[in-house]
Parts: structure tokens; C-alpha cells; sequence
């Protein structure tokens, strides 16, 4: 499983926290508060204390989860070519949905989500949403520079981020095997299926003028 930044050992509340987010991610919402505060080594007395319901501890272990997910969505450097940029991306996006964490954390929401719905929304517009909403201005920016065809730029996101991880998770979630490591030269099969499917189209040539 991922791994996120370990609390110091006297941060009782840090490390109900790192529990809860592991443990909810193995196990669902179903996870007892009685294997959490275990994990954490402190009493369910002093997990109540901290976090007066489950609830509340899913809410809080969720967006550790998000914040664990979206640490290295960012763009590549300015200095790589467009193809190069969106490897980049892929490898890592990659990386964080079909990870172990990625994927339990999908898992949990999906399971959940009717029961919070406004925390699903809210892990939605500060995760998801986001890093689509980025990866657009990146997309519209390349339209305008003719490295791309001109198009809707949230219909090219869509299409790109489904590429990358859209059938691989169903497998990942169903058949009960992990992911393949991150290997930037299936990312760049994808990269480049998307690329010719939004290739600038070639200048139009005026007819020639016939001889009078």
C-alpha cells in the first residue's frame, strides 16, 4: 500500500488518522473502530475523544486518502515536449490510481458514496475534478499553439484519462490481481493513440489556378 508521511510517535491524533487510513482502506467502511484504535495502539476511549463517531473518522481518513492520491498529479516541467508531458502524467497518474491505496480508496467511495454523499462530492471536486480541470488548460494550451486539432478540451480529457486507467482498473478491482508496474512505453502507446486522434489537421492547399 502506498505509504504516506509517517506521524511522529507522540501525535495520538496523527496516528488514529494513519490507522483509520489503512484500515479503511483494506476493509471498507465496515472496519471496526475496536481494529482501528489497535492498529493506532491506543484505547476506543481515545479514539472517541479525538473523533466523536465513525463517521467522522472516515470523513478524516478520506481526505488523507485524497491528499496521499494527489501529491504527484501535478504537470511535468515546461522544458518536455507535449508527448513527453503527457507520459509524464500517464506514468504517475498511473501510478496513483492503480496502486493498492488508489484502488481501495476508489473501492471505498464507490461502496459508500450513497451513504456520504457529500463527502463523496467533495473528495470528487477536490480530487478528480481538479486534476481533470488542469490537465484541460494544459490540453487548450497546446490547441492554441497547433499541437493539437482544435476541439472541445474537456472531451480530450475525458478520453485521455479513461485511456489510461479506465479497463485496467475493472481488471485490477475484479480479478483480483495487482496492477503491472508503471512502464512509460505503454503509457506512450496510449500517449500516441491519443496524439493521432487529435493531430493538427494539415493546411488545405489552394487549387491551382487553370492557364487562360
Amino acid at each position: 500500500m502506498a505509504a504516506h508521511p509517517a506521524p511522529a510517535p507522540d501525535d495520538c491524533h496523527s496516528r488514529l488518522l494513519s490507522a483509520a487510513y489503512e484500515t479503511f482502506l483494506e476493509e471498507g467502511y465496515r472496519a471496526s473502530v475496536d481494529r482501528i484504535s489497535a492498529r493506532a495502539g491506543v484505547s476506543k476511549q481515545t479514539l472517541y475523544n479525538h473523533f466523536p463517531s465513525k463517521a467522522e473518522l472516515f470523513a478524516a481518513a478520506i481526505h488523507v486518502a485524497m491528499e496521499a492520491m494527489l501529491a504527484s498529479l501535478g504537470d511535468a516541467g515546461r522544458n518536455l515536449n507535449l508527448r513527453e508531458r503527457l507520459i509524464d502524467f500517464g506514468v504517475r497518474y498511473r501510478s496513483k490510481l492503480l496502486s493498492p491505496s488508489g484502488i481501495g480508496c476508489y473501492r471505498a467511495m464507490v461502496a459508500e458514496a450513497s451513504h456520504f454523499p457529500e463527502l463523496a462530492a467533495t473528495f470528487y471536486r477536490s480530487g478528480p475534478q481538479q486534476t481533470a480541470a488542469r490537465l484541460a488548460v494544459a490540453l487548450e494550451e497546446a490547441m492554441h499553439r497547433g499541437e493539437l486539432r482544435r476541439d472541445d478540451p474537456e472531451f480530450a480529457v475525458t478520453l485521455l484519462l479513461s485511456m489510461l486507467v479506465g479497463h485496467e482498473r475493472f481488471h485490477v478491482l475484479f480479478s483480483g490481481e495487482p496492477a503491472a508496474e508503471p512502464d512509460p512505453a505503454a503509457v506512450g502507446r496510449i500517449v500516441d493513440c491519443f496524439l493521432r486522434a487529435f493531430a493538427p489537421e494539415a493546411p488545405s492547399l489552394a487549387a491551382p489556378r487553370k492557364a487562360l
